[in-house]
């Protein structure tokens, strides 16, 4: 008899989760390589094994007209979890999990607030476009002849009339009304329609300047101090945000990131919350994220990883790691003292998966590896290398730890006396994902010339 598929923990399929967001951040950006796509490939089959056990092979020529060669094997990533059918346009949900939209909306039109994988209670019901699944998806058709029906009703089908009435009487009773109540009503009217209804976010397409004109209404001093008109506002904005479109349009207004950035500093914990998570989605283009660097985003953020509630660190542990993929944000993010937050975070074991991911990603840059060197980081990496579970944190720590060695020789030796107390670094060069084995052999390889080299000077 087969033994029964094991059921991933909770946390490792939280890491996993948080894995994947992390990659479709790097495609979305545009900065992933191929290895990238092989990974997140790899963590969707993964997470969907660990979590529901492995799934029957699916042939291509099954459901909606679609034509394929007889050997055509669907990867199992590529398949909705609940039509079972290759995935025309895949989307987040908020569980992190990935459906085709028409399925997911369907569950969601029906009154369903939980994750149908996960049954997870859904902290909202907004659908985020997966743009790295549907572009591996996108490929793996034209490479086995498999053509899928166009996509209907997508995010940017044109407005209704009904609408842009709609969203035109919500925007002159927040831009022209005199009645401040009305104003309020307004924004969390606002906010509320723009987190429902996808088509309506395209509105502010049809008319970009009504962002400007919205944030200025909190100008009003009896506004711009009221705690909960700022947060809708806040909200509004990451509900905006999520429509591809409307990140430049959003990216490119005047007062839009320095409004995020001032919830960022004095906004209630969710407006701060929501504001990583505005710059966070925002920063998915190259643009936003030198202006978002520019403007002084880098400094709150990393306030509220140190300080905010578990859902605003991991929100800003997101926007951090997105906008430092930008060169000139990696140095910011050091000054804002990035270092000593997330490797006392590691040292916690308080978002370690997200710590980790900014630390190797940091690692890149000379004097920041020095800085993480000389505050403890080698200590850090060995005991991941040793401990962790995940083979994603593993990586990231032998990629740090890489980096040090190669920037710092000095730390040779704590490297060296550890190895040779626990052999971490030869079992990872052994049993690690593929990054981590080359990470950990060059460690090696760096040791034993270093031991080569003393040997024969003495």
């Amino acid at each position: 008899m087969a033994k029964p598929t094991p059921v991933a923990t909770a946390e490792e399929a939280a890491a996993m989760r948080r894995r994947l967001r992390r990659l479709v951040a790097a495609v979305a950006a545009g900065s992933a390589d191929a290895e990238a796509f092989d990974e997140a490939a790899g963590a969707l089959a993964a997470l969907r094994d660990a979590e529901l056990g492995p799934r029957k092979e699916h042939r291509a020529g099954a459901g909606g007209g679609r034509k394929a060669s007889p050997e055509a094997t669907v990867p199992e990533q590529f398949l909705c979890p609940i039509s079972s059918e290759i995935m025309r346009d895949p989307v987040v949900l908020a569980s992190g999990q990935t459906y085709d939209r028409r399925f997911i909306q369907e569950w969601l039109n029906a009154g369903n607030r939980t994750c149908p994988q996960t049954q997870q209670v859904l902290s909202n019901t907004i659908l985020i476009p997966n743009h790295l699944v549907r572009s591996m998806i996108s490929q793996w058709c034209t490479g086995n002849e498999v053509t899928l029906p166009p996509v209907e009703n997508q995010e940017d089908d044109l407005l209704t009339n009904n609408e842009r009435k709609t969203f035109s009487k919500l925007f002159d009773r927040i831009a022209a009304s005199s009645n401040l109540s009305d104003q309020r009503e307004a924004i969390k009217d606002l906010r509320l329609l723009t987190k429902c209804n996808s088509s309506l976010r395209a509105a502010i397409g049809e008319k970009p300047e009504s962002i400007s004109q919205m944030i200025s209404v909190l100008s009003n001093p009896e506004l711009e101090h009221n705690e909960e008109a700022v947060e809708d506002m806040v909200t509004t904005i990451l509900n905006l945000s999520i429509h591809e479109g409307n990140k430049k349009i959003i990216g490119d207004d005047l007062l839009a990131i320095p409004f995020l950035i001032r919830a960022l500093q004095s906004g209630t914990m969710e407006a701060r919350s929501n504001a990583a998570a505005a710059i966070f989605s925002l920063s998915a283009l190259n643009s936003n994220k030198e202006k978002i660097g520019e403007l002084g985003a880098m400094r709150p953020l990393v306030d509220l990883l140190e300080h905010g509630s578990m859902i605003a660190k991991k929100d800003a542990a997101s926007a951090i790691f997105n906008l430092c993929m930008l060169h000139e944000n990696k140095s910011r993010a050091t000054k804002s003292g990035v270092i000593d937050v997330t490797l006392k975070a590691i040292s916690d074991d308080s978002l370690v998966d997200e710590s980790l991911a900014i630390l190797a990603l940091l690692s890149s840059d000379h004097e920041t590896v020095e800085e993480i060197g000389e505050t403890g980081g080698v200590a850090s990496m060995l005991r991941i290398i040793k401990e962790d579970q995940c083979k994603r944190n593993k990586e990231n720590a032998a990629a740090v730890l890489f980096s040090i060695c190669m920037y710092d020789r000095r730390k040779l030796r704590e490297v060296a006396e550890d190895e040779k107390l626990n052999g971490s670094l030869a079992s990872l060069a052994q049993n690690g994902t593929s990054r981590a084995r080359r990470k950990a052999s060059g460690i090696l390889d760096k040791l034993k010339r270093t031991m080569h080299h003393t040997h024969y000077s003495c």
